[in-house]
């Protein structure tokens, strides 16, 4: 008897109790390469190593500034020791920490045994009671998450987003003396340089970035409900808030001075805008570089061995800039639903912003590889001149804005005959191709100075691009 098909689709074996490595998701899977520098700072697991730095800072901090009686002053070698928790933090550490948090069912209470557990190699066993001193959870979470997001972005999303920028200012110079017929509305409009157009997106990227260079990662270490309560029971004679300070400073952040239990995300909430308004931008180029490639203004230069379509074998397919698109719309629409959520939480506090941080690595993630295909893509392009001085060479009828300009000029200098310049070059241009012949003899028969018909008559499209290659080079 044969088996139908949904049945034996049912007897297959399971993925996922066959092969547990094998990825849910395609950043984990088919595009790991790509972003695989994010899990060193968006992971679980660099999430439990920066909790563990934050722990081992703190407890080291509390011993420097002396704010309990009977703390020690630790010595060089008990400090190296601390911080040697965090820099040994590998694949025994994770699987160690994974079966603590099994027990506690509590991912910062295991990070507060793990440390425990190393204190008496140290020497360092009667100071247990001082890990995690005064902290509650979000203590540790806000400073971990801000210490992670701030290092992916300085050190894998901002360079990634540089490298890429720099090749697309490099092609803006490159092209920025290559006229190019201009498209409003989608119809013939005042000629551009290619370069020009590129360097409009240089220049609006590049200021994207200089939001995201300038942000501000903020933290928080004040308590339970944000009112150092605990802290001052212990030490009521501490200077609980300048403590708290001068440590969040120490982690290479910005103190939030006032909080509920949690730091309240707002600088999540604006970094994220500005890397989607970046996404946004850059998807803004992926289309229109589809574009001009369809039209062939661009050729793609073939990769050996690749192949372009599996039927078609004379396709080369943008696939690059197409793939960048979809990520950098999953990006944005992550980023933008953290941004939303992260800013509000019930009270003084409630689990959702938990769950949803766990997504910041995808979000940042998706971004990161679409910056990746842009950066390959725009090394396979060419451009084709010919093909562009061609599109410009079949739309002569551009020139009516310079003419019907100068005949306003000429008006105003009181040369006779320049009335209503707007409708009559309407009329010669509006829906009709007008060619090189046909403009020459209308601009002989305008009566203009001689000046200005000589300077028109020796007017061609691709001449007609304005600072077009000086803007190119001065802001791209």
């Amino acid at each position: 008897m044969l088996t139908s098909a949904h049945s034996a689709a049912q007897d297959r074996v399971s993925l996922a109790a066959a092969e547990p490595t094998i990825a849910l998701g395609a950043l984990d899977g088919r595009y790991r390469s790509a972003v695989a520098p994010l899990v060193d700072h968006l992971s679980e697991a660099a999430l439990n190593r920066n909790r563990i730095h934050v722990e081992v800072e703190w407890f080291i901090h509390l011993c420097e500034q002396q704010v309990l009686p009977g703390l020690p002053r630790l010595t060089e070698e008990q400090i190296r020791g601390l911080r040697g928790v965090v820099t040994g933090f590998g694949t025994d550490e994770i699987a160690e920490l994974g079966t603590i948090e099994a027990e506690t069912v509590h991912d910062v209470k295991a990070v507060e045994y793990f440390i425990a557990r190393r204190l008496d190699s140290l020497e360092l066993g009667g100071l247990k009671p001082l890990v995690h001193f005064a902290c509650t959870s979000e203590d540790i979470n806000n400073l971990s998450y801000a210490v992670g997001i701030r290092d992916a972005v300085e050190q894998v999303w901002l360079p990634e987003a540089r490298t890429m920028l720099e090749g697309l200012s490099s092609m803006a110079e490159q092209a920025a003396e290559v006229p190019m017929l201009s498209r409003t509305h989608g119809q013939p409009a005042t000629p551009s340089t290619l370069g020009k157009e590129i360097a409009v997106f240089v220049h609006r990227l590049g200021r994207q970035v200089r939001r995201i260079e300038q942000q501000e990662y903020l933290g928080k270490i004040n308590g339970a409900t944000g009112t150092y309560a605990a802290h001052l029971a212990a030490a009521p004679e501490a200077d609980w808030p300048g403590i708290a300070q001068s440590f969040v400073e120490k982690l290479g952040l910005t103190f939030n001075p006032l909080t509920t239990q949690i730091e309240s995300h707002d600088f999540q909430a604006e970094l994220y805008a500005d890397i989607s308004r970046f996404n946004r931008i850059l998807h803004g180029l992926c289309v229109d570089i589809w574009s001009y490639i369809s039209i062939g203004f661009f050729k793609q230069i073939p990769v050996a061995g690749a192949t372009g379509s599996s039927t078609m074998p004379h396709k080369v397919n943008p696939i690059r800039f197409e793939n960048a698109e979809a990520n950098l719309e999953i990006s944005s629409a992550l980023l933008d639903t953290l941004g939303a959520t992260l800013v509000e939480s019930r009270w003084q506090r409630d689990l959702t912003d938990s769950s949803g941080q766990r997504n910041i690595g995808t979000g940042i993630g998706h971004s990161v590889l679409a910056l990746s295909n842009v950066t390959k893509g725009l090394k396979q392009l060419d451009v084709a001149e010919e093909t562009i001085a061609a599109d410009l060479d079949a739309n002569w009828e551009v020139l009516g804005e310079a003419v019907q300009t100068v005949m306003r000029a000429e008006a105003i200098a009181g040369t006779e005959g320049m009335e209503n310049p707007y409708e009559r070059l309407k009329e010669l241009t509006r829906g009709r191709r007008a060619d090189a012949e046909k403009l020459q003899e209308f601009v002989t028969g305008l009566g203009l100075s001689p000046a200005a018909a000589d300077r028109l008559r020796g007017l061609t499209p691709a001449e007609y691009t304005g600072l077009a290659a000086q803007l190119a080079r001065q802001f791209g």
